[in-house]
């Protein structure tokens, strides 16, 4: 069976390309590389919170969608283990 991903979003306009990684975070930047080298940035900054305790969903019962958490916590792994996250981020495109 296949493992959860999350959807990944791409939106750009004249000033600037948006991606997205629905549930986890999102980054902007003049070009695709540019934004996706924000995003992966970000990701890597939420999944050491994660792997580290020091971040929880906000709001009292709150809680992360079942998927987008397995799939950090699975994320954050590969990391931890030397893995390039790229290769999970945008394994759709």
């Amino acid at each position: 069976m296949p493992k959860f991903t999350p959807s990944l979003l791409v939106r750009s306009d004249a000033d600037a390309v948006r991606v997205t990684v629905t549930g986890v975070a999102h980054a902007s930047g003049p070009t695709f590389q540019d934004a996706a080298d924000e995003l992966v940035r970000k990701v890597l900054v939420i999944l050491m919170a994660f792997r580290g305790g020091t971040v929880a969903p906000a709001g009292r019962g709150a809680m992360l969608d079942p998927g987008v958490q397995e799939f950090m916590s699975e994320l954050g792994a590969y990391a931890a283990a030397g893995g390039d996250i790229r290769d999970r981020l945008f394994r759709a495109l």
